[in-house]
C-alpha cells in the first residue's frame, strides 16, 4: 500500500523558517503528483502547494496565491520525498499540514483535496504567540 509520512513539524516562533518533509513508500513516487495542504484548528483544509515530475528530470510546481513568496514546494524523486519550505517573511497560523498523492496521469497540480488518492496522517505546526 502507498504510505505517506510527514516530518519536521513542531513548535516554532512567529515568522520562523521551517522545512517539512513527506516520505512516500509503497508506490511509484516519481509518477505521483504531490500536494501540501493545511488545516487550522476548527478551520477548513486548504491547498498550499503541489508538484509533479515532467519527463526524465523536469519538475513543475504550483503554489497557492495566499502563500506564494513564503512557501516553496520541491521534491527529490531519488529519495521518494516531498518538501515544503517556509521562509521567515511572515508568520503563519497554527495548523496541521498534510501531504497527499495524486495518481492520475493528467497533470493539473490540483488544488482540490478530493482529487488526491493517498494522504499522510498530518503533522502539527504550532506557532507561539
Amino acid at each position: 500500500q502507498v504510505q505517506l509520512v510527514e516530518s519536521g513539524g513542531g513548535v516554532v516562533q512567529p515568522g520562523a523558517s521551517l522545512t517539512l518533509s513527506c516520505i512516500v513508500s509503497g508506490g511509484r513516487f516519481s509518477r505521483y503528483q504531490m500536494g501540501w495542504f493545511r488545516q487550522p484548528p476548527g478551520g477548513e483544509r486548504e491547498f498550499v502547494a503541489s508538484s509533479a515530475s515532467i519527463g526524465w528530470s523536469g519538475i513543475t510546481a504550483k503554489h497557492s496565491d495566499s502563500v506564494k513568496g513564503r512557501f516553496t514546494v520541491s521534491r527529490d524523486n531519488a529519495k521518494n520525498t516531498l518538501y515544503l519550505q517556509k521562509n521567515n517573511r511572515k508568520s503563519e497560523a497554527t495548523a496541521v499540514y498534510f501531504c497527499a498523492a495524486k495518481t492520475s496521469k493528467y497533470i493539473n497540480l490540483s488544488h482540490r483535496s478530493a482529487n488526491y488518492d493517498y494522504w499522510g496522517q498530518g503533522i502539527q505546526v504550532t506557532v507561539n504567540s
